[in-house]
């Protein structure tokens, strides 16, 4: 008997050191990431002073609260079924609900913008419900 309080003293005593985890809750937030890929039809790919100029004339307007990006190294079957090795930059943006209607647009906007520029046969989105705040 003493053996078993024991291990039940135990047992209360780790779990009092356990951390809390934060309730469950409804998204608050929309995360979309977008993938641009940086080779070029001709063999070219955008320079890093494309993309800066890219982010400042047709990504910061549209959202001046705030973005993050970064390069990545990926692979994606193109619709001649060829699949493709190349550079990348992601770009994630987190939106609150009342502005998801006029990101999407200006999501759409952006996309269609990089795909005329550097005549791109697609760009990647992808969209999920998050919970995000800042603290």
């Amino acid at each position: 008997m003493a053996r078993l309080l024991l291990v039940l003293f135990g047992c209360a005593a780790l779990s009092a050191c356990a951390p809390v985890a934060p309730p469950a809750s409804t998204p608050s937030h929309e995360l979309h990431r977008l993938y641009f890929g940086l080779d070029l039809p001709e063999g070219e790919a955008v320079t890093p002073a494309e993309w800066r100029e890219f982010l400042r004339l047709e990504v910061t307007p549209r959202f001046p609260e705030g973005l993050t990006y970064w390069p990545a190294h990926g692979q994606w079957r193109n619709q001649a079924g060829t699949i493709l090795k190349e550079n990348s930059m992601i770009l994630e943006i987190v939106v609150p609900p009342d502005d998801r209607e006029e990101a999407v647009r200006s999501l759409q906007a952006i996309i269609d913008a990089y795909k005329r520029q550097f005549r791109q046969e697609a760009v990647f989105w992808v969209r999920a419900d998050v919970n995000a705040e800042v603290r």
